[in-house]
């Protein structure tokens, strides 16, 4: 019920109780009356149905807020570009952004095949211990599932994304000259108008005709002199306008006819129209290519130019999806990492996938589980327990990281480990990479890749890597094309060991001191309070565990075992005789 419709009816109960009170209605008036009261309220019903809403009047009602939905349900891609330029703006998505560009990184599968071993012995254990028993000599062993490590591990990246193809055209312009005879009517004229006394008409008269003025000279002598013999104009005439006509003036006598040579020159163009009404084509030079002779005849006219032909040189640009994936993808040994954008375009053009693959020609050992060895002296039998132990090797590898430790301590910065920033170029999509290290054989020469344009910097970045002795830090495009990462730089930090690259790698993790952007990182080491927060125990040093225990020669156990068990036999062997 609206205001007004309330107010009527308010104003009939008091105009009733008024009637009533001032005199009694009769049955019939009343109900006359009240008849009439409800087809009121009812037309006003009726046009209140057919009246469109009007939504300012809804209590808090923005019309601009609707006028947004209503624009959104019209363009829903408005949706994602408000959000875009919302973010923009934003201080938390900003933050957001930070500190998953900043973060260290823990892949769910490293932790997965930490635990895979023990998973796979858990499952089924009989499989590794069954037919295990104490029977003298030399137990069996059963190969334990293959372990995990860093070693033998590289990382592999692959583009993907948008590719711009370029190419160069060319084109001839040569210049066209024409030659023409055109008669021209030559006119005298008065600019005083029609009071001049030399008889000429008025130079108003060839206004709109296709004339031009050419010169001037002196009107009619009106009066002649003499003077010492001399003839002499005392009274000249008026000056009088010549005029050139390229067409002959109605109604005027021109005093010359004469035949005009035009000569016109062009460029045609006609071979280069394919490039230049090409959006995606730019001119990048035009150049003389006929310069000789200058002077040419044509139609027997002579004709000279400082130049009778060019020719231009266009950058056409074609835009098509690519990835060069497919290699490492089809090996299937290689596990994918993560994707990252190589450029701050968005939406993103060129993306470099990351993938962590086995080094090529390397297997880790193969590790056993044995029962006891048992010896037995007289009568009573004894199981020896050969259990693994990598103690040795921690404790070899913790000694030689206190020995780095003290010799790439810097006094200067007091920091310890501290690499060296290198980088290396590559084009995305393209045939030339200078930044093949682990994975790849090492070149026997560096004359190649120079020659094919890589610098030595990058040849001996390749030969450090392969060598293990640096950590892949990121890529970030350093030269695009319309959004396009063309070509990419690999950022890496050499160290002078391969221990001091994995005390970086994982010691980042633990603190977490996480690399910095690829542009700007700069390889600064551990400080002492950073160092001395590291847990040598926590670190996966199976990398270098050759290099540090190949000098510590240990005897093979099995071996050892062997021959305690012989001189057992052999003093059994005496006290039975």
């Amino acid at each position: 019920m609206t205001g007004r419709t309330l107010a009527n009816l308010l104003a009939a109960l008091v105009a009733l109780t008024s009637a009533a009170s001032i005199q009694a209605q009769t049955r019939n008036e009343a109900r006359s009356d009240g008849k009439d009261f409800a087809t009121e309220l009812l037309d006003e019903a009726r046009e209140a149905a057919t009246t469109n809403p009007d939504a300012a009047r809804v209590p808090n009602f923005d019309p601009q807020a609707t006028r947004d939905l209503q624009d959104l349900s019209r363009d829903p891609d408005q949706i994602e570009a408000r959000g875009r330029s919302a973010a923009t703006t934003s201080t938390p998505m900003r933050t957001i952004r930070d500190s998953m560009a900043n973060r260290a990184r823990f892949e769910p599968n490293e932790i997965e095949e930490v635990i895979a071993r023990s998973l796979a012995i858990n499952e089924t254990p009989l499989d590794y211990t069954s037919g295990m028993a104490i029977s003298g000599s030399q137990g069996s062993c059963v190969p334990l599932p293959p372990g995990s490590g860093a070693a033998g591990t590289y990382t592999a990246t692959c583009n993907t994304g948008t590719r711009i193809d370029q190419s160069v055209g060319q084109c001839a312009v040569p210049l066209v000259v024409r030659v023409s005879q055109q008669p021209q009517y030559h006119y005298l004229c008065s600019p005083l108008g029609s009071f001049n006394l030399s008889g000429e008409p008025d130079c108003e008269e060839f206004s709109g005709a296709l004339c031009r003025v050419t010169g001037h000279r002196d009107g009619p002598c009106l009066q002649w002199g003499w003077s010492g013999g001399r003839k002499w104009c005392t009274e000249p005439g008026d000056p009088l306008t010549e005029l050139t006509c390229d067409e002959q003036v109605a109604g005027q006598t021109p005093y010359r006819i004469a035949n005009a040579t035009t000569v016109t020159t062009t460029p045609d163009e006609s071979q280069c129209t394919g490039f230049a009404d090409n959006s995606d084509c730019t001119l990048d030079a035009e150049i003389c290519t006929d310069t000789d002779p200058q002077t040419r005849v044509v139609d027997g006219v002579s004709v000279t130019k400082p130049c009778w032909e060019w020719q231009r040189s266009y950058t056409c640009i074609a835009r098509e999806a690519a990835t060069d994936c497919s290699d490492i993808e089809s090996q299937g040994s290689c596990r994918f990492v993560r994707e990252e954008c190589l450029t701050d375009e968005d939406p993103c053009e060129t993306w470099e996938r990351i993938y962590e693959c086995p080094l090529p020609g390397t297997d880790s050992s193969t590790q056993y589980v044995c029962d006891g060895d048992v010896y037995c002296i007289d009568g009573s039998c004894e199981t020896i327990q050969r259990t693994a132990n990598d103690e040795f090797k921690d404790a070899v590898t913790a000694l030689h990281a206190m020995d780095e430790a003290r010799g790439q301590f810097d006094p200067e910065t007091l920091t310890l480990f501290r690499g060296t920033r290198n980088t290396c170029s590559s084009k995305v999509f393209g045939v030339l990479n200078c930044c093949k290290g682990k994975g790849f054989p090492l070149i026997p020469g560096i004359s190649l890749l120079v020659a094919l344009g890589c610098d030595r910097e990058e040849v001996l970045l390749h030969q450090r890597d392969a060598q293990g002795l640096c950590a892949y830090v990121g890529t970030y495009c350093s030269d695009k094309f319309l959004g396009v990462c063309l070509t990419k730089k690999k950022v890496y930090c050499c160290f002078e060991s391969k221990l001091s690259r994995i005390l970086q790698e994982q010691g980042r993790k633990q603190l977490p001191k996480p690399w910095d952007k690829p542009k700007e990182e700069q390889c600064e080491g551990f400080t002492l309070d950073e160092f001395a927060r590291l847990d040598l125990s926590r670190m996966d040093f199976s990398e270098v565990y050759a290099e540090f225990t190949d000098a510590a020669r240990l005897p093979d156990e099995l071996e050892t075992s062997i021959l305690i068990q012989q001189k057992i036999d052999d003093y059994y062997a005496r006290g039975g005789q």
